[in-house]
């Protein structure tokens, strides 16, 4: 049996697992993985504080740098995989189609940063990421009518069904204007909107112009507590959704719209003023994104698995 070494998104996906309280045995059922595999990894690659995904993948880079059992690449191989990345898929998407390891296609990306190319740039999660420190406690005031993540239904972790949202908003430099972002978890479809002020009424509005035309496929949404999500129950009547909100400074409780605002970040970095984003540059990203073969989806796009959901629907009607 062939062996694939874990990637990077599958890190991220272990530590939130483990946040939520999962097992070994549960992880590895989640991820397709065996439970010695998710054992291994959690041992092998923590550290003093932990398991943390980044940290993690870089351990396991260093150690895969170290071993000499890797095959040669033809150059023909080589070539293409590099024109993929210049076209901002990953080293594991382009891993499922040509006859190279993800890990070596890091390893010579690296390489050619050091020699000075910019294949590196097309890489997500370039930036170090900043974490907040507040004590546990929210400081940004209650949300009325707030429904708390801990009373979502427990089917929804899962991932089993389509039809449970996450939802944030994406700032830009100088926190003007901001980016709507909807993730759907099961499938990790995703639609995307502008809106000129992060206020509440404008937040709602665009979450509801972008899901009304598939409120079929709309049961829940869980937010984080920011207070652009204020108008929840609005949101709620239009929709015929269900929201919930996540605990403060638990962003592992939305992994998916966390990993989503990451790919956004490759074409939108956070330096980047929103007042230069385009409504077609914004509807070219959503559609590379929701054309982007998954992993986890067996290499699927997520608009191919949220619109097999959707045929699903109009079957049974």
């Amino acid at each position: 049996m062939k062996y694939n070494h874990l990637s990077q998104n599958e890190r991220y996906q272990i530590f939130s697992l483990m946040k939520e309280g999962m097992n070994c045995t549960q992880i590895a059922n989640n991820l397709g993985r065996s439970k010695s595999t998710i054992s291994r990894e959690i041992r092998r690659n923590k550290g003093g504080r932990g398991y943390r995904p980044k940290q993690a993948d870089q351990l396991a880079r260093e150690r895969s740098i170290g071993s000499r059992n890797a095959r040669r690449i033809e150059p023909g191989v080589l070539k293409a995989a590099f024109d993929r990345i210049a076209e901002q898929l990953s080293p594991e998407q382009i891993a499922a189609e040509l006859p190279i390891s993800h890990e070596a296609l890091y390893q010579h990306i690296y390489v050619n940063k050091a020699d000075g190319g910019l294949l590196w740039k097309n890489l997500r999660c370039q930036k170090k990421k900043r974490k907040r420190y507040a004590g546990g406690t929210d400081r940004r005031g209650q949300i009325p009518g707030r429904r708390p993540i801990h009373e979502r239904p427990a089917d929804v972790e899962t991932r089993r069904t389509v039809g449970h949202w996450e939802g944030d908003t994406v700032i830009g430099a100088g926190h003007k204007q901001a980016i709507v972002t909807l993730v759907e978890r099961r499938s990790g479809y995703a639609r995307l909107m502008k809106v000129s002020h992060k206020t509440s009424k404008q937040v709602a509005d665009a979450v509801i112009k972008k899901l009304r035309s598939i409120n079929a496929r709309v049961k829940t949404i869980t937010f984080d507590n920011g207070k652009e999500f204020a108008e929840h129950a609005r949101i709620d009547e239009a929709l015929g959704s269900k929201t919930y909100f996540a605990d403060p400074f638990s962003s592992w409780q939305r992994g998916s719209n966390e990993n989503f605002n990451g790919l956004l970040r490759q074409y939108i970095p956070k330096k980047r003023p929103l007042s230069t984003v385009t409504d077609e540059e914004l509807k070219m990203i959503e559609e590379r994104l929701n054309n982007r073969p998954r992993k986890r989806l067996g290499f699927k796009t997520p608009k191919q698995v949220f619109h097999e959901s959707l045929n699903r629907v109009a079957l049974h009607t």
